[in-house]
């Protein structure tokens, strides 16, 4: 793909990273799964213990999401209010090419 990724200064966004696609910026929300459903919530700690949060409306443009079978999945949406997934091989990506990095998508639906 060749597009460059940028990782934010710190940890109260709630995206993980950025993708500068060339003609636009996309924030991207990473979430590794090991069985089918995904928890979308985040997780972090503070001096009173854990705080978890369900994302809010446009806090990120993507889902990337990995699981346990190495499967990839990309969402091209926010899944803002959920507190989990199922993702469906209409969004499993596929790598074309080991040697370019090229990557495709199954379907370009973006409802899950």
């Amino acid at each position: 793909m060749g597009w460059d990724v940028l990782l934010p200064l710190t940890e109260s966004v709630e995206y993980d990273l950025v993708v500068d696609t060339g003609n636009d910026l996309k924030r991207v929300q990473i979430k590794y799964s090991s069985g089918s459903e995904v928890d979308l919530r985040r997780v972090h700690s503070n001096s009173k213990g854990y705080v978890v949060k369900k994302s809010k409306e446009n806090s990120y443009d993507w889902l990337y999401i990995l699981n346990n079978k190495g499967e990839e999945y990309l969402l091209r949406l926010c899944l803002y209010g959920r507190r989990s997934i199922k993702p469906t091989s209409n969004h499993l990506l596929i790598v074309n090419s080991l040697f370019n990095g090229e990557v495709a998508e199954r379907s370009k639906a973006t409802h899950c």
